[in-house]
Order: C-alpha cells, then structure tokens, then sequence
C-alpha cells in the first residue's frame, strides 16, 4: 500500500489593496507608525506565518481573527511582526563617542545617570550605552531604562547573548573587557558581562500611549523610530519623551530623521544631538 501523498504547499492569497489598508490602519492605531503602501509586500512577508499558523488562506481571514476576543494573544504577536526593525551595537557611532567625550565628562558625580533607550528593540541599542559607562563610570551610578513596544525583542534582549557576528561594530577594547566568548554548545556566541547586563532595565513601552511612571533622564535616545511616525504622531510622541528629559538633558535622534516643522523648545548642538534648556 502506497504512503498517502504528502500536503499541498501552504499559499496564501496575495494581500489586496483593501486588506492592506485595514491592517495599516490597525497598526497606526496600536503604534503610531504608519506603513506606506511601499510596505504592502512587508506586510504580506512578516504575516503570511500566521496565516500558515492558523490554516487561513485570506488575509482578510487573518485580520478578522485579530479582533476576535479568543485571539486576544494574536494582536501581540502581529505588533510584534510589524514593528521590529533592524539594529546592531554601536549604530551611528558618534553618538556614543558624544556619550562618552561629553555626557560623562559633564555629569556631577553623586547622584545616578539615567539613560533611556525610548526604543531598544533587542537590545544592542541599551548594551551599547553600557559598556561605554561601564568602561567610563565603572561601577559608578549609572542605570539604563531600555523600552520597547514589542515583547518578543524585549524577550530575546533580556538574554543578553547574541551571535558572535553581531560582535562586529564593537570596540575591541569593549569586547574583551565587558562581554564573555561562549565556549562548547555557545560556541559562536557571546555574551554581555552579567554585571554589565544587570543594570539595563527592560520594560514594555508604547510611545504612542500614555506613558508609565519613567522619572527623568540625563539623556534619551530615541533613534531610528519617528522616521515611521506621521507628524502629529511624530509631535505626541516627542511631548511624551521630553517630558521625562530634564533641563539639561540631551535627545538624540537617528541622523536619517528629523524635527523640523516640530515644536520641541530644543536646541541643536551637534548632528541628530539636541539639547533641552
């Protein structure tokens, strides 16, 4: 007796126009960002998994499911698809030479230094921020708040391991001082020095909602995330964050953004680097 043919190969139906819309709308509502129509094939490649993972074939199917109050789950795992964007240690690298050349310099021993990290994804953003204090303020008091809307790159953050690849844009200094090299089943890993680790905070934060009780900062970084943002989102979320920034304190933005047309009360002092009074 001959073995029963195998499946057909799972395809969906291509994502129409009309389906697009819905689903951007839902996520300028859940994040604030908006996807263009450029991102109709993103959209389509990120969630076709779950189309696969609950046997759907319409995406319009998919989208009904997201409101359904038994996938109430559902909604994270399709925020987290959609808004995870791509990072490495040490991105755009003059802001943590400013970091280490000019906020720790200028900051008057005693009290903590607070530094947020407004949009962390997994966590190469916040770990960059504290080997260079850990190098500069050793163990000093300093502490980092790393937040981000999505709980599955909060999750993989929290590790604190990544492919030894990813090691590429640190400081060789960093590197041997700050991070251990895995050895036997972590071969091709590596991993930050525990006591490093232990003073990144991460936290589940959507910039477009009220914030939670934050405290203030010394310094924010807010990189590479209003670029998805329309201009009254753009402006909400910044009253948000400056609102946890002290007089004194620096924003620094990614160097591909920018805030003109915007109501910040903020003055410019190097590219992408902003000053609060």
């Amino acid at each position: 007796m001959s073995p029963p043919p195998p499946p057909p190969p799972f395809v969906a139906q291509a994502l129409g126009d009309q389906e697009f819309r819905a689903f951007s709308a839902w996520i300028y509502r859940e994040s604030g960002i908006h996807l263009g129509e450029q991102k109709k094939a993103l959209v389509a490649g990120r969630l076709a998994s779950r189309l696969r993972h609950h046997g759907l074939q319409r995406f319009g199917d998919y989208y009904e499911l997201l409101h359904s109050p038994l996938h109430a789950p559902e909604r994270q795992i399709a925020v987290d698809l959609l808004t995870t964007n791509e990072t490495y240690f040490f991105r755009e690298p003059r802001h943590f030479d400013f970091l280490r050349d000019q906020i720790v310099p200028a900051h008057a021993g005693g009290k903590p230094l607070r530094v947020w990290s407004a949009a962390c994804s997994s966590g190469e953003e916040p770990y960059s921020i504290a080997l260079v204090l850990r190098s500069t303020l050793g163990d000093g008091p300093w502490d980092i708040l790393a937040s981000d809307l999505s709980s599955r790159v909060l999750e993989r953050a929290r590790t604190a391991r990544y492919a030894m690849a990813r090691a590429s844009h640190i400081p060789p200094a960093l590197l041997h001082a700050h991070c251990l090299k895995g050895t036997g089943r972590h071969e091709g890993v590596f991993a930050i020095a525990p006591e490093v680790a232990a003073r990144v905070r991460f936290m589940q934060v959507n910039l477009n909602a009220p914030l939670p009780q934050l405290g203030e900062f010394e310094l924010v970084f807010l990189r590479n995330v209003m670029i998805y943002f329309d201009a009254p989102t753009k402006q909400a979320v910044l009253d948000r964050v400056l609102a946890c920034l002290r007089p004194g304190g620096h924003l620094l933005i990614g160097h591909s953004e920018s805030l003109a047309g915007l109501r910040t009360g903020l003055k410019a002092v190097a590219p992408a680097t902003y000053l609060k009074p």
